[in-house]
């Protein structure tokens, strides 16, 4: 691993500002758990380390009733799952804290270097997606806000400009009934998810009055379900409607093909997952088993 300097800014603009000076030869660290990864196998060599820990604005959470949940980038995967203010709001996002990778991960790594890494095989962004949530981005003397969806661009590409910093993510008060994301391991033994998907439903008596769907982990970047969102809209869900909007979904989707599964799998297991998670939110009975998968 190549020497390096290591820079611990006390301010986000002083952070900024480091990020200016040094350019390309520089990289922030959070939690650290793929930056250090990544400079062991030398495909990373900074000559400078900006770490974040010591800017106090990053870290904490807590909740407006009219703004909704604020999360500092550097709380850890292990406390957002620990919250009892988010197990209380947002439960979903606690229960996908709580799976995140494996323990190591989740007591190291941030939810913000998560989101500024743009891992596609993760699941905090399709979770925050279809929560809606956004994220506040600090430059040099300027700040603005974007969805997941703006921020996430590409594989491991983000909307950050060179000077940037996540400085906050922000989750607006639920105005959905219930939510779920469910992720799919090949094996056990795995902590990389294969395919995940995040939902969030508004439904009265059966009938689903909205709908975010997400399918993460199996495309570059978190994609969400629109046409699927559109036919679950005004109808009541029974396990053929389950069946059409998961096919649906799984339809829109492009998955990727890699050493860990084929495109085609990949999108047999999104219809299986999101028919699956459907069935739960609005209490429908299986129609058949599926094949063992």
């Amino acid at each position: 691993m190549r020497e390096f300097e290591y820079l611990e800014p006390t301010s986000v603009q002083e952070a900024c500002k480091m990020l200016v000076d040094h350019q390309d030869d520089c990289r922030m660290i959070a939690g650290g758990t793929a930056l250090m990864l990544a400079m062991r196998q030398r495909m990373l060599s900074p000559a400078y380390l900006i770490a974040l820990g010591k800017i106090r604005k990053l870290r904490g959470v807590s909740y407006d009733e009219k703004f909704g949940l604020h999360i500092g980038p550097l709380t850890l995967h292990a406390e957002v799952a620990r919250s009892k203010l988010i197990g209380d709001k947002f439960p979903m996002l606690a229960e996908m804290a709580a799976h995140v990778a494996n323990p190591q991960v989740r007591n190291q790594g941030t939810i913000g270097g998560n989101l500024c890494y743009a891992d596609p095989a993760t699941d905090p962004p399709s979770c925050l997606m279809a929560l809606d949530a956004r994220v506040v981005l600090e430059g040099v003397g300027r700040q603005r806000e974007l969805s997941i969806e703006e921020f996430l661009v590409d594989y491991y590409t983000t909307a950050l400009e060179p000077d940037e910093i996540v400085t906050e993510i922000r989750v607006p008060p639920a105005s959905f009934t219930s939510g779920r994301h469910v992720r799919f391991l090949r094996t056990a033994a795995e902590h990389r998810p294969l395919v995940n998907v995040a939902i969030t439903v508004t439904q009265a008596g059966g009938v689903c009055q909205g709908a975010r769907v997400v399918v993460g982990a199996s495309t570059p970047v978190p994609t969400r379900g629109r046409r699927c969102e559109t036919f679950l809209a005004g109808k009541r869900v029974t396990a053929d409607v389950a069946a059409e909007a998961a096919h649906i979904l799984a339809s829109d989707i492009e998955p990727i093909s890699d050493m860990r599964g084929a495109g085609d799998y990949r999108r047999k297991m999104i219809e299986v997952v999101s028919r699956r998670s459907l069935q739960d939110l609005f209490d429908v009975q299986n129609a058949a088993e599926d094949v063992t998968l």
